[in-house]
């Protein structure tokens, strides 16, 4: 809404022209069928004539905005979803998410999406390894899922995603490799484990109009390390969420708002020749490992 100062340098009949067209756009919808719809859109009408009359937008500031808004759309295909990284960005996905996931006894918390999801990953078995080849330092990742009960939940998809040691994911080499993303499914007693890769920070795509209006903006591109995860089971509620890195510096500054305290894991560094929890051999190679326990609320919780 337009502050008090702000409205009374706007003539009373300016305001109530203003006031006049936001009225009869509102109105508009008055014939529209689908309740749902006909409130999203009045909301929808309502604020932006309200943004529009409070920051006083000019010609050329709105003309900028679609120019924007255009660009997004260009440059967004089937691999890059750019108007998901703006969302993203303006902590709309965020406030999605938490609409929509309302909170659940201990239920673990809802994050972010992201835009690197891919359907169809490849399927592992428990203790094998996602990075199918992608750099990075292996870590080994464990846990249980269970209900918000204590229930384990047996034969839960557990889908992960992350970047790889160089911070890109396998959708942005341009090329038709799949790595470091897989699914897998939790045994009688909940319990899941697979090799992923510790975790790096990286920047989000800032190549295109998203990455412009950071700069412009003075705010970094980067994220705070993490893994994503996707867990799904009959009767229970869907959970998108990554864990993230204690120690981290990024974390108070995540580029996209999707740090919450309770996702913050112990990554356990074990030095050179330290023996795997599944005998693997390393090589002598350096590794990580977490845990990472997952309570799923109800379905309409």
């Amino acid at each position: 809404m337009t502050s008090d100062h702000e409205a009374a340098a706007v003539p009373a009949e300016q305001q109530a022209r203003e006031a006049e067209i936001t009225r009869e756009v509102l109105d508009s919808f008055r014939d529209c069928t689908d309740p749902r719809l006909r409130q999203v859109m009045r909301s929808l009408v309502h604020h932006l004539h309200a943004f529009i009359r409070d920051v006083r937008l000019t010609e050329d500031e709105w003309s900028k905005g679609i120019e924007f808004l255009t660009r997004t759309g260009h440059i967004t295909d089937d691999r890059r979803q750019e108007f998901i990284l703006l969302s993203d960005v303006l902590g709309a996905s965020m406030q999605t998410v938490a609409v929509n996931n309302q909170a659940h006894g201990d239920a673990t918390e809802a994050t972010v999406f992201g835009p690197f999801f891919v359907e169809h990953s490849p399927e592992i078995a428990a203790g094998e390894d996602i990075a199918s080849g992608a750099a990075g330092e292996p870590c080994w990742v464990e846990g249980a899922v269970t209900d918000s009960t204590g229930k384990p939940v047996p034969a839960a998809r557990v889908e992960v995603w992350q970047a790889d040691g160089d911070g890109f994911y396998d959708t942005q080499y341009g090329d038709d490799r799949t790595a470091a993303r897989a699914h897998l499914f939790t045994g009688a007693d909940g319990g899941y484990r697979f090799w992923g890769l510790a975790p790096t920070p990286y920047p989000i795509p800032h190549d295109g109009p998203v990455g412009n209006l950071l700069e412009a903006s003075g705010r970094s591109p980067l994220r705070a390390s993490h893994l994503h995860f996707m867990v799904s089971a009959p009767g229970l509620r869907t959970l998108v969420t990554h864990i993230f890195v204690s120690g981290d510096e990024l974390l108070p500054r995540d580029a996209v708002f999707g740090v919450k305290k309770s996702l913050i894991k112990e990554f356990q560094r074990q030095p050179e020749g330290t023996p795997t929890p599944d005998g693997r051999d390393l090589d002598g190679q350096v590794w990580s490992q977490v845990r990472f326990d997952i309570v799923l609320a109800p379905d309409r919780a």
